[in-house]
């Protein structure tokens, strides 16, 4: 019999084609709900996920038969790695997919920002034309801090190596990762030397919260901030504290503590950065491209025909 594969989220038809065409049979369910995956998910060897619902240790308790789960998307922080081991789950992820999204965004974001790109439009649309307003800073010269160097910040670094700037990363978990589009320093260096610093860590419990009061005090020159990794890295009301001291200059985030609304709508600290204009908002869609959308698909199809060669 066809091991199967029940997809409860929306996925690119190529994941489909692939996994059939190694004999997998697929149930595309992409509006199942967590009561609904739990009570049919004991017939799949197979779970395809994106963020829908929070793969915990009940999901896996009610999966007699999962071998693997393919999380449509870089991070994991949705679902219980160690209990995933602990019952001999393969899990599958697809950073490769979205890595060009993510660091095209974030220039995208940041050149907005500094340009006064956003602002500047809304005036022109409103009759007003303010040109010294709207002066804005040139990325040439900067120094352009990465937190977390793998396949989201490598990606940033190769794509500002034509803007004349100056990389360095910072990377808890790797050494000995220089190349040609960035340099390996330490923390103290990131604080010291960046012009704008970018998030690219999973959210884990030593990265919740990690950019907060403290954390940005030590920054020796004012900076652009810009998030795409998750949300709960950054605390947000640091973050406006920060741009009333002048710590931070502007501020690009494309994930918040949050999301959704009306959850959003009804942080303490929203109405605030609405009315900022020194903050770029972005509803989670850093690595949410067209092109995005297949990649990721097709590089979980390759690997679950990897796993498959290696069992």
């Amino acid at each position: 019999m066809k091991q199967k594969i029940l997809i409860v989220d929306d996925l690119h038809p190529i994941f489909i084609e692939m996994a059939e065409a190694l004999g997998y049979e697929c149930n595309y369910q992409p509006k199942f709900t967590l009561a609904d995956t739990l009570a049919v998910l004991a017939d799949y060897e197979g779970l395809a996920v994106r963020s829908k619902f929070l793969v915990d240790k009940a999901v896996f308790d009610a999966a007699t038969k999962l071998r693997f789960i393919c999380r449509a998307g870089a991070g994991m922080d949705n679902i219980d790695e160690p209990y995933a081991a602990q019952k001999s789950v393969h899990l599958i992820n697809a950073p490769e997919g979205n890595k060009d999204a993510v660091g095209e965004h974030v220039i995208g974001m940041l050149l907005c920002l500094m340009n006064n790109l956003n602002r500047a439009d809304a005036e022109v649309r409103a009759g007003l034309w303010q040109r010294e307003a709207n002066r804005g800073h040139e990325l040439k010269g900067k120094t352009v801090g990465i937190i977390g160097y793998g396949f989201m910040g490598q990606s940033l670094a190769r794509k500002l190596s034509g803007f004349d700037v100056n990389v360095i990363a910072y990377d808890k978990y790797k050494t000995g990762f220089s190349d040609r589009y960035a340099r390996e320093v330490s923390m103290e260096e990131i604080v010291k030397h960046s012009d704008i610093l970018s998030m690219h860590v999973p959210l884990s419990n030593e990265t919740k919260y990690l950019v907060n009061d403290e954390y940005l005090f030590h920054f020796k020159k004012p900076i652009f901030l810009i998030n795409t990794s998750r949300g709960k890295v950054v605390q947000t009301q640091a973050v406006l504290s920060a741009i009333k001291s002048g710590k931070v200059l502007g501020a690009c985030l494309d994930v918040l503590e949050v999301e959704k609304f009306p959850a959003v709508g009804e942080q303490p600290w929203f109405e605030e950065l609405k009315a900022s204009g020194k903050v770029l908002l972005a509803p989670h869609i850093a690595g949410w491209t067209f092109e995005s959308y297949r990649k990721i698909s097709e590089v979980m199809a390759e690997k679950l025909k990897n796993l498959e060669i290696q069992t």
